[in-house]
């Protein structure tokens, strides 16, 4: 799970970030000045900082030198009332990784900082092939069985399946599954992954009220649990 350190002051647009942060399965630590958060900073770490350029004290292009200066290297992404060329450009240079103007739209938000995080993941190995129970799935002739039946998965469930796989009993947050099927580009909301969760369940669950195998992990996500081999 990704740590995410928001600093904002305005208590409207922090609680917003927060709530839809959290709900997309983040971890996520906030204040609403730059210098409780430098000081976060000296004992914990994250991954990602959501930082407002004008704040109390210390600005946001202040911390952000600051924090550079020090070697620190965590993915920062400016959020900026500004929308000058100068100001966005300045941001940039003090080692910030993006940005993103007032007013937002949070889909716009979310996606960049998927597209951030997608930088310090290290690539999953997908697997070719997939049997448990009584399904067997191959993915790279895009066919999938159960009891010998075709599962007629489309190619997006095909990938969603795959890269549950690729890690199982893990979970994968929305956010994450979103980045790695659809491409944070192509897609109208986290719901698409819950859609398709739904659909892909009613074809592998014998039971997809009460699923064995792709199982909803509350406020965080959704894994894939597989039977232990006899």
């Amino acid at each position: 799970m990704s740590r995410i350190l928001v600093i904002e002051d305005d208590p409207a647009i922090s609680r917003g970030l927060v709530d839809n942060l959290t709900f997309e399965g983040y971890d996520v630590t906030a204040f609403d000045r730059a210098d409780e958060g430098q000081v976060w900073l000296q004992s914990n770490t994250a991954d990602l900082i959501v930082l407002d350029v004008m704040l109390p004290g210390m600005s946001g292009y202040d911390l952000c030198r600051r924090l550079r200066q020090e070697g620190n290297s965590t993915l920062i992404l400016m959020l900026t009332a500004r929308g000058q060329e100068f100001d966005r450009v300045m941001g940039l240079d003090l080692g910030a990784d993006d940005y993103v103007t007032k007013p937002f739209s949070v889909l716009e938000l979310m996606a960049r900082i998927r597209a951030l995080l997608r930088r310090k993941e290290p690539e999953s190995e997908l697997p070719d092939t997939l049997s448990f129970a009584d399904i067997e799935v191959d993915f790279l002739r895009f066919e999938a069985t159960k009891n010998g039946e075709s599962l007629g998965l489309s190619r997006k469930e095909f990938g969603l399946l795959r890269e549950l796989a690729s890690k199982p009993g893990q979970v994968f947050s929305r956010d994450e599954l979103l980045n790695r099927v659809w491409g944070y580009e192509n897609y109208p909301s986290t719901r698409t992954v819950d859609n398709h969760v739904s659909m892909l369940r009613g074809k592998i669950e014998d039971d997809p009220a009460s699923p064995e195998f792709l199982v909803t992990m509350h406020g965080v996500g959704y894994k894939l649990t597989l039977p232990e081999a006899s």
